[in-house]
């Protein structure tokens, strides 16, 4: 399954657009918010894509709070199972334990994956409204029975996206 995954939108409603268009482009078949939505015209995006999705309540998100039966708006720590996979998605870095096989998360701005030896893969899609440094990004998570595969895309302004790819071979928790 192709899980596209976004946060850290704010008040860039251009560049959600153009991320959330790039990881349908690219065959998302699910997407994840990780919060900092900022913008209800993000969560109408996300409901017009005709995919499936989540969103989580960012630090920056409490005025959404009058959307949450409207959308599919959740709060931190959120637990859930996709794909065969159990996941955890959340904003703030802060319930970071490896119960789950993924754990999903924003707020830093920067991405990053990492799958540690008990089998948890962390990741971070990075920012895609392109504050901190002018790079717009997001990731696409294609989980099979036996791999991890992370699409990080990115771009500056005016550019294409550039994408690079991580591989993690899926270790079974116990």
């Amino acid at each position: 399954m192709k899980i596209g995954i976004l946060s850290d939108t704010h008040t860039h409603k251009d560049n959600a657009e153009q991320v959330i268009t790039k990881l349908i482009h690219e065959g998302a078949e699910f997407f994840i918010h990780a919060g900092d939505i900022v913008e209800v015209e993000v969560l109408e995006m996300l409901e017009s894509s005709g995919l499936k999705y989540i969103a989580v309540y960012g630090n920056n998100d409490a005025h959404l709070a009058q959307y949450h039966t409207k959308y599919h708006l959740v709060q931190e720590p959120y637990s859930f199972k996709l794909a065969n996979t159990t996941f955890k998605l959340m904003h703030l870095p802060f319930y970071m334990s490896g119960e789950t096989e993924v754990v999903i998360f924003g707020h830093t701005h920067k991405f990053s994956v990492e799958l540690t030896p008990h089998g948890t893969l962390f990741l971070n899609p990075g920012e895609a409204c392109a504050r901190n440094k002018g790079l717009s990004e997001c990731t696409m998570l294609e989980v099979s029975d036996t791999h991890f595969l992370v699409h990080y895309y990115f771009k500056k302004e005016n550019r294409p996206f550039e994408m690079k790819e991580f591989l993690f071979e899926r270790i079974q928790k116990r």
